[in-house]
């Protein structure tokens, strides 16, 4: 699809890589919904992007988002899930001076289920039944899954979330493939983003040294995955993964 009739949203869009892809495709010719909780990064972006707070743990703002979404852009044909958010910590955990076990908290779990996982299922569902039901015969997903989806120590709900909507993007392209939807996602590896810059330092040293470019991703790297999702009509039911090398098949 060529970019410029995107009339696309963007989750996640007040900072990081959201606003960065935001920006491009604002800059490419598409017209842009962008959501996010937070409203100071959404109004900071560029003029000509709408923009709406967004919570997409909450079903019933997911709903009215995409309404107001086509509304506002007088159609949709696509959707970048980006919005995420991390909780990291062990399952269990023992104190080696006290003994003591903590268990990891279920509103922690919770939280990011909720956000990267079930808040990404709606915003499809509710893009794609927009699409189905204006008759548009023609969309594009692109879903943001992560490199942990292969497992990382002291991230299970994320995961489970990141591996769950690499499954699914699967799963989605084979039931949207009826109504012209492609259904594609890229995951990235260590990315220099707010949240991965509140990263302890000494973990972020370790993995920076362990990815074979030798340095932490940028939103840049990024948007060139998604951009090829969003502009190739032949890429569909996969995952791109863009680490550096960090893991390679």
């Amino acid at each position: 699809m060529n970019l410029k009739d995107l009339k696309i949203i963007v989750t996640g869009a007040a900072q990081g890589m959201g606003a960065h892809f935001a920006g491009k495709l604002l800059e490419a010719g598409a017209q842009v919904a962008a959501g996010d909780v937070n409203e100071a990064g959404l109004a900071a972006l560029p003029a000509g992007v709408h923009r709406r707070r967004l919570d997409v743990s909450n079903e019933a703002d997911v709903v009215a988002f995409v309404t107001w979404a086509r509304e506002a852009m007088g159609g949709l044909n696509g959707l970048v899930n980006n919005a995420g958010i991390i909780r990291d910590g062990l399952l269990v955990k023992r104190d080696r001076t006290t003994g003591a076990v903590t268990r990891f908290p279920t509103e922690s779990w919770n939280a990011v289920l909720g956000v990267n996982l079930t808040g990404a299922t709606w915003m499809v569902r509710e893009t794609v039944a927009q699409m189905v039901e204006t008759e548009s015969r023609s969309g594009v997903i692109v879903n943001l899954s992560s490199i942990s989806r292969f497992g990382n120590r002291g991230q299970s709900n994320y995961v489970a979330a990141k591996a769950a909507l690499a499954a699914n993007t699967v799963t989605w392209a084979r039931e949207f493939a009826q109504y012209g939807v492609r259904v594609g996602a890229v995951a990235p590896g260590m990315i220099e983003t707010p949240m991965t810059q509140g990263m302890n330092q000494k973990a972020r040293d370790a993995l920076v040294a362990a990815v074979p470019c030798g340095r932490v991703g940028l939103p840049e790297d990024i948007w060139l995955a998604v951009k090829f999702v969003l502009e190739c009509d032949y890429f569909n039911g996969a995952t791109v993964d863009v680490n550096g090398g960090l893991v390679m098949s």
